[in-house]
């Protein structure tokens, strides 16, 4: 298997989730051996940041990388693409702190990179196999992430949010093939019951219900759709039978699960390395995806 880069740069942009701010995600080439690397263009020197995950600095509404006093976050969904994509070395340049959200997904930044193409490179690709499992659990937050031995990258995603709208879920990719097609457009999720505290606490400045799914887990009135459609801009919002706002219809009928596992493969690759495993998460997210992928590169190390 040889490693992959791009043809040509490509641009995506958009605003970011939280902080509402306009972003221009410009994806370059790379040479051989570079992995993912973040660009920062608007500050001063345009530093840059690796995608590895001794980095990662806050992971609580998505990942966080900080190197030499610079900041991205919420790039996990741009690396999972990437990562689907079959991709090694990626210049990843950006004008702002927080990626695009674009539609709460990765299926804008396949797009985006598919209209330029993928170029294989001369250097076989170096990965990460395993021989014994390894498990990483919090148990303050009854979390557990097992990685076993597998030729190929295959992971499995349960999820149980103890609320009769989602039930227990779980999604597996297979084979990183099926990304694109069974995992990409899976997109973020958030309840009901966050939406207010999210919004009056300089949180979800670029959320519009148009990027993520909206489940709601409690009894609501009128007054509170009210409430919040005035909070985020929207002349009318209802409550759909499937248990979401009316933003859009599911695109899955376990899309929170998949989009779950979509954040895993996304944080995973800040292990450095491709991976050869079959991962397996019980109620996974960021902080755990994270310390996993830790984990993981101590291995390598050792």
């Amino acid at each position: 298997m040889y490693q992959h880069t791009i043809k040509e740069e490509v641009r995506i942009d958009g605003l970011g989730l939280h902080t509402g701010m306009h972003c221009t995600l410009t994806f370059k080439p790379a040479e051989v051996n570079t992995g993912f690397v973040f660009k920062r263009i608007d500050l001063k020197n345009e530093p840059t940041i690796p995608a590895d995950a001794h980095w990662a600095t806050d992971t609580e509404r998505g990942t966080t990388l900080e190197f030499s006093g610079a900041k991205v976050s919420t790039i996990e969904h741009a690396l999972a693409a990437c990562v689907g994509l079959g991709i090694h070395n990626l210049i990843i340049e950006m004008d702002a702190q927080e990626a695009p959200i674009m539609d709460g997904s990765s299926l804008p930044f396949i797009e985006a990179i598919k209209s330029v193409g993928i170029q294989p490179q001369k250097a076989l690709v170096e990965y990460f196999s395993i021989n014994k499992s390894i498990t990483y659990k919090d148990e303050e937050k009854n979390v557990e992430m097992i990685a076993l031995p597998y030729d190929g990258f295959k992971i499995t995603s349960m999820i149980d949010f103890n609320i009769s709208v989602l039930g227990q879920q779980h999604a597996t990719m297979n084979r990183i093939e099926d990304f694109e097609k069974e995992i990409a457009g899976a997109r973020t999720f958030c309840f009901f019951r966050e939406l207010k505290y999210l919004a009056t606490n300089n949180l979800i400045k670029g959320g519009d219900l148009s990027n993520a799914l909206v489940v709601v887990d409690k009894e609501v009135t009128e007054i509170e759709l009210d409430e919040l459609a005035k909070l985020l801009k929207k002349q009318k919002i209802k409550v759909e039978k499937e248990g979401v706002l009316n933003n859009s219809p599911m695109r899955f009928a376990n899309e929170p699960a998949r989009h779950k596992l979509l954040d895993i493969v996304g944080d995973l690759a800040l292990v450095g390395k491709p991976l050869k495993a079959h991962i397996i998460a019980s109620r996974p997210g960021h902080k755990t995806n994270v310390e996993f992928a830790k984990l993981l590169k101590k291995q390598i190390v050792s």
